[in-house]
């Protein structure tokens, strides 16, 4: 749920910020790839923070090899993805492939609500969250 609240509070405060003056910000989009660059930010530094990263190599599906390595790939992939949503000539690019990747990822989210690991937001409430991350990052590069 934290990505949710990362995504929703930062699109609100710099969409806000363009509304009082700041013209960088006087648009949805750019608020909104703002909002996605911080959730992915604090997504991509989980990937090497204990004890959440001791979370997500469990997530990994038992068949795939090297968990750590996966874990430690996607963080960079998220970080790298967070910044070019903050490089506007990038910014487009930057949000359709965060949108794969959150859509490569999803089996991952799959498995482990079915494995009912512990700290995992039940399937339902995770699809529906993936659903909104996945349509954001596709407006955000339209």
């Amino acid at each position: 749920m934290a990505p949710f609240v990362f995504l929703v509070g930062g699109f609100a405060v710099l969409r806000l910020l363009g509304l009082v003056g700041v013209d960088a910000l006087d648009a949805w989009q750019p608020a909104l790839r703002g909002g996605l660059a911080l959730m992915f930010l604090a997504t991509g530094l989980a990937h090497f923070v204990r004890p959440k990263r001791d979370e997500l190599i469990a997530m990994v599906p038992p068949a795939l090899p090297r968990p750590r390595l996966l874990v430690d790939l996607t963080g960079v992939l998220e970080l790298v993805g967070a910044a070019g949503l903050l490089i506007p000539p990038v910014a487009p690019y930057a949000a359709l492939a965060l949108a794969l990747l959150m859509l490569a990822m999803t089996p991952a989210n799959v498995s482990a609500a079915r494995r009912r690991l512990p700290g995992v937001t039940p399937l339902p409430t995770r699809m529906a969250l993936q659903v909104v991350f996945v349509g954001a990052a596709v407006a955000a590069a339209l």
